[in-house]
């Protein structure tokens, strides 16, 4: 049989010729914003657990209002991407246990629950005001330990689900090249942590979480770029096809943007300011923690493109 039929067959279809991609800026926006959310749960959840609730200066007190305003508008650039939108809700009907995207569907269920419970027990100020009775309920919440703890571990473990799910999402079609790798979750969940540190280091108004911020971001970036280093490395020792695949972001047309946005702007100079601001060589500033966030997105947008144009053709031509 001819190895090439599939390609020549389905050529007439546009969703995916000629590249054989079809998905757009909404899939790496919401990888993103997801990775992001799922961070600051964790932070969150850590915070909760540590008894911080108490704090009038934690950043506990917005991170749930927050994280449910941009996980809403991650689930938006979704369902722009869907084909069918007027059908999403079947995928509520059923759980699949073989496929990640219903793992996610419920994950993503589950995520807001949690950030409700978190945002009721630092109630914001306006909800306090004009609901005198969720306030008292608010109050009883916050004083009940157990509860915040679980409130926390709750956000915690959800928070790391759903920062693993949106790199398993990728790694699970086998038929692009460079998402066939185990560690494309991993990465995504530190780099979501990354990310998360960095947002709430511009928005915390406690000096000591800033500090502490700072040093567990020194610490995700340190991993984010290992797990690159590991990720690269598992492709080029691979098949033809993988190292095809790697270098499409080492030396190919996405080379420029992995190297200079993800890698130099996104990592590397961030660590270094960030290290020297933590040892009070230099002070702190926004630039680091922004130039984090923006090295964030541009990892989810080279990682999806470059990952749709990779594919198997050199295996079946030369078999």
């Amino acid at each position: 049989m001819n190895p090439t039929r599939e390609l020549i067959t389905t050529r007439h279809n546009e969703l995916i010729d000629p590249v054989l991609g079809i998905w757009g800026w909404e899939i790496p926006v919401y990888l993103f914003l997801g990775g992001m959310v799922a961070g600051m749960m964790i932070i969150l959840g850590y915070f909760l657990f540590k008894g911080r609730s108490g704090e009038l200066r934690c950043s506990c007190t917005i991170l749930p209002g927050l994280g449910i305003v941009l996980l809403s508008g991650g689930m938006l650039t979704l369902f722009l991407d869907l084909e069918h939108r007027l059908y999403f809700w079947r995928m509520y009907l059923t759980f699949e246990p073989a496929s990640p995207m219903s793992w996610g569907t419920w994950i993503l269920l589950l995520v807001y629950p949690a950030l409700l419970a978190a945002l009721f027990i630092r109630l914001p100020g306006f909800l306090r005001e004009f609901f005198p009775p969720l306030r008292i309920l608010a109050e009883k919440a916050q004083s009940n330990t157990a509860f915040v703890r679980f409130v926390g571990i709750s956000n915690m473990v959800l928070g790391g689900m759903l920062g693993v799910y949106t790199g398993i999402l990728l790694s699970a079609f086998g038929a692009r090249p460079l998402w066939n790798s185990a560690l494309l979750g991993p990465l995504f969940l530190v780099s979501g942590l990354s990310t998360a540190a960095a947002f709430v280091h511009l928005i915390a108004r406690d000096p000591y979480e800033r500090v502490l911020l700072a040093k567990a971001d020194n610490a995700f970036l340190g991993t984010e770029l290992f797990l690159i280093i590991l990720f690269l490395t598992g492709l080029l020792s691979s098949t033809q096809v993988h190292i095809d695949a790697a270098h499409l972001i080492l030396s190919g047309p996405y080379a420029p943007a992995f190297m200079v946005f993800v890698v130099g702007l996104g990592i590397v100079i961030p660590l270094i300011i960030q290290s020297l601001a933590v040892r009070h060589r230099i002070p702190h500033t926004a630039a680091a923690p922004i130039l984090v966030i923006a090295g964030g997105l541009a990892l989810r947008f080279v990682i999806v493109y470059a990952g749709q144009a990779s594919h198997w053709m050199t295996a079946a031509i030369t078999r």
